[in-house]
């Protein structure tokens, strides 16, 4: 088994505003997702709510291809970004930290030139992504992490001790 490789997790501050004016888009999406709730499916169709922020209703910030398969999961220390990245690798791949948001990007370019006795194939295939994910309250960005291992790239996002703390509160009867 191969180990994975570490990628590293780049630190950009933009004059431009993270936040975009997504209106249009966000109603649209409500919409879509008032339809599947009426539909008994809406559950299929929704990212985690506490992993967005509230005024942020898409991870998409941009695309130019094909978005790649994403899980997003929080565990009692941190949360992690899970993409699966087919056919790439640690060098077509970038994770940079932009205005309080993990930017995930890429680009695939495949070329296939093959000649056998009478026929010749030539395909050529290529396309890039960006995807966009706000951090959660509570996260150090300081020590966030990528890795990268066969085709599958995953970013760890500590959790701050403060986060961490869980508190059990006492039910009293009424």
């Amino acid at each position: 088994m191969t180990e994975p490789t570490k990628l590293p997790v780049k630190a950009e501050k933009s004059a431009i505003s993270g936040r975009r004016d997504w209106t249009a888009f966000e109603r649209l999406r409500a919409d879509v997702d008032r339809l599947f709730d009426q539909m008994g499916a809406g559950a299929l169709w929704r990212w985690p709510e506490h992993l967005l922020q509230p005024s942020l209703s898409s991870t998409m910030s941009k695309v130019k291809g094909v978005l790649p398969a994403v899980d997003l999961i929080e565990h009692a220390a941190n949360y992690q970004i899970v993409a699966e990245l087919p056919g790439l690798d640690e060098k077509s791949v970038e994770v940079r930290l932009v205005n309080g948001s993990i930017v995930i990007s890429g680009e695939k370019h495949v070329e296939k030139d093959e000649t056998q006795g009478d026929y010749h194939v030539s395909e050529r295939r290529f396309g890039s992504f960006e995807r966009s994910f706000p951090l959660p309250d509570g996260v150090d960005a300081s020590k966030i992490e990528a890795t990268f291992s066969r085709g599958v790239l995953t970013v760890v996002l500590p959790k701050t001790a403060e986060a961490q703390k869980e508190t059990k509160i006492v039910v009293k009867a009424a």
